[in-house]
C-alpha cells in the first residue's frame, strides 16, 4: 500500500529540515527520509566537528606559544586525542540529536529511516515503505571522491568521515590533496602533533584562489613546518613494514616520502546520486552525477528539486541552507528568489583564516573591465599585531565606473567575520564608499577596510 504525501523530502542536510518544516507549517502533510545520520555532512563529518577540531589545534598551538604572552605554558601543550575527539563528538552528537528529535516530533511530519529511490516521477520506496507526493525535494549531499591510485589498496586510507573515527595521534600523516579540506586537517594534526606532509597534483596550494593567496597559505603552513609538494603527480603508495612509503613526480623530480603511517585523500567531493533511481523520475544529472537545476532549483522533472551539495550550486552549509530559501519562498511566499542572486562567499579554516566574497582578482581580469584594487598586509592591522597574529593580508577590488565592489579576500586573523561588512554592502549593490566613510570600532579587523579602500590604484 502507498502512502500519500503533499511533500517528500530525501535527507536531512542543512536544506531538508527547514524545509519540511516550513512545508508542514503551511499545512502539507510532509515526509522525510534518511537513511543514515541525521543532519547530513556539517553535522556529522563537515563543519560542527571539524571546526571543533580545528578549536582544539588552536589551544594547543596557544599553549605552546604561551610564553610570548607572558604566560607559563605549563606541560607545553601536550594534546589528549581522544579527549579531542570526545569533546568533538559530544557538540556534533548535540547537534545530530537536535534535528532528530526537531523532525520526529514535528506537526504534520512523517520520518522514514532507510534508503529512499524512485520508483516513478512520483513515487518512491524506502525499505518496505512505498511513498507518493507531488513534490519531491532531494537533498543528499555528498561524499569525499576516493582516486585510483597504485598501492592504494595497499594501505589503509582516510576521508574526512572516517577522520571522524580517529582517536589517536598519526605519526605522519599523508595527505593527498592541497585544498580546503587537505590544508585544514593538514594544520590541524600539525598543532596536534603529527609530522604532516602535503601533496597538491597543481601547481600551487588551493588554485581556486589568487596566486598571491596561495603563497601567503603556503608561508603559514612552512612556519609550522609542514611539509609541501607541488606538481605532484602519478602518486602511488607501497608498505615497507609498518611504514607507509610514497612516491610521486613533484616539481623537483620523482620522490619518495617514507615513514608515513596514515593516509587522507582529500581530493574531491561527488553528489551522493548514484544509488537513488533518478532515471526512474526522469531525472537529468551532468556528467559527474550532480542533478542538473534552473535558477530555481528544479531539475528537469515537473515537481522535482535539488537542493544542497547534490546539485553541484555550492557545496557549502550556507549555500545549502539559502537553496531551502529560494525554493520556500517560491512555493510558499510567491517571492521569486534566484541562485543566480547568491553572491559566491566561503572561509577556509586554517589559522588565521580566509574569508572570500564575490570574484578573485584573476576572475576580474578576465572580464575586461576597468578595476581598483587595494590592499593591505595584517602586520598593519593593529588588531593582528596585538594578539599576535599578524599572518595574511586583506585585498579588495571595485568597479572603477560603477564604483561596487567586485570581490574581496581577508587572509588573517578574524578573515572569516570581517569579510561579512564587505559582502553586505555587496549585496546592497552599494558603493565602496559607503563603507569607505563607515566609522569602524578600534581596535578591530574591520576597522581597517575603509583605511585600505581609500587607498585604491588601478588594477593593472
Amino acid at each position: 500500500m502507498t502512502a500519500a504525501y503533499d511533500a517528500i523530502v530525501i535527507g536531512t542536510g542543512q536544506a531538508g529540515p527547514s524545509l519540511a518544516a516550513r512545508l508542514a507549517k503551511a499545512g502539507m502533510k510532509v515526509a522525510i527520509v534518511e537513511r543514515k545520520l541525521f543532519g547530513g555532512t556539517c553535522v556529522n563529518t563537515g563543519c560542527i566537528p571539524t571546526k571543533t577540531m580545528v578549536a582544539s589545534a588552536y589551544a594547543a598551538h596557544m599553549v605552546r606559544r604561551a610564553a610570548e604572552f607572558g604566560v607559563d605554558p605549563g606541560d607545553g601543550g601536550s594534546v589528549d586525542m581522544r579527549r579531542v575527539k570526545a569533546r568533538k563528538d559530544a557538540i556534533s552528537g548535540k547537534s545530530r540529536t537536535a534535528v532528530e528529535t526537531w523532525l520526529k516530533n514535528m506537526d504534520h511530519c512523517t520520518v522514514y529511516e532507510g534508503h529512499a529511490r524512485f520508483e516513478s516521477p512520483q513515487e518512491l520506496t524506502v525499505g518496505p515503505h512505498r511513498l507518493s507526493a507531488k513534490r519531491i525535494f532531494i537533498n543528499v549531499g555528498g561524499r569525499a571522491v576516493v582516486p585510483e591510485m597504485p598501492g592504494l589498496d595497499q594501505v589503509e586510507y582516510l576521508t574526512n568521515s572516517s577522520m571522524m573515527s580517529v582517536d589517536f595521534l598519526p605519526k605522519h600523516l599523508i595527505i593527498v590533496g592541497g585544498s580546503y579540506i587537505g590544508l585544514e586537517f593538514g594544520q590541524m594534526y600539525r598543532r596536534f602533533g603529527s609530522r604532516v606532509t602535503i601533496l597538491e597534483m597543481g601547481p600551487r596550494l588551493v588554485q581556486r584562489e589568487d596566486e598571491d593567496v596561495s603563497v601567503a597559505i603556503q608561508d603559514i603552513l612552512a612556519r609550522e613546518e609542514i611539509d609541501v609538494r607541488l606538481n605532484a603527480k602519478c602518486i602511488g603508495f607501497s608498505r615497507r613494514g609498518d611504514e607507509i612509503v610514497t612516491r610521486a613526480d613533484c616539481a623537483d623530480g620523482a620522490q619518495e616520502i617514507g615513514g608515513g603511517s596514515h593516509v587522507l585523500l582529500a581530493v574531491g567531493r561527488r553528489p551522493n546520486t548514484g544509488d537513488l533511481g533518478l532515471e526512474a523520475a526522469g531525472v537529468v544529472v551532468d556528467a559527474h552525477g550532480y542533478i542538473a537545476v534552473d535558477d530555481q532549483l528544479r531539475t528537469s522533472a515537473p515537481g522535482i528539486w535539488a537542493l544542497g551539495d547534490c546539485n553541484g550550486k555550492g557545496g557549502f552549509t550556507h549555500t545549502s541552507y539559502n537553496d531551502f530559501e529560494i525554493v520556500a519562498a517560491n512555493l510558499l511566499d510567491n517571492d521569486p528568489r534566484r541562485v543566480s542572486d547568491r553572491i559566491p562567499a566561503y572561509a577556509l579554516y586554517i589559522d588565521p583564516p580566509l574569508g572570500r566574497a564575490g570574484l578573485t582578482e584573476t576572475e576580474v581580469r578576465k572580464t575586461g573591465r576597468s578595476a581598483l584594487v587595494g590592499q593591505r598586509p595584517m602586520t598593519k592591522v593593529g588588531r593582528a599585531v596585538e594578539k599576535g597574529e599578524s599572518q595574511g593580508f586583506m585585498k579588495i577590488m571595485v568597479d572603477t565606473q560603477s564604483k561596487q565592489i567586485l570581490g574581496a579576500a581577508i587572509l588573517g586573523t578574524g578573515g572569516d567575520e570581517a569579510i561579512h561588512s564587505i559582502l553586505d554592502i555587496m549585496y546592497a549593490k552599494a558603493p565602496y564608499t559607503t563603507i569607505q566613510r563607515a566609522v569602524h570600532i578600534h581596535p578591530t579587523v574591520s576597522e581597517l577596510i575603509p583605511t585600505m579602500l581609500g587607498d585604491l590604484r588601478p588594477l593593472q
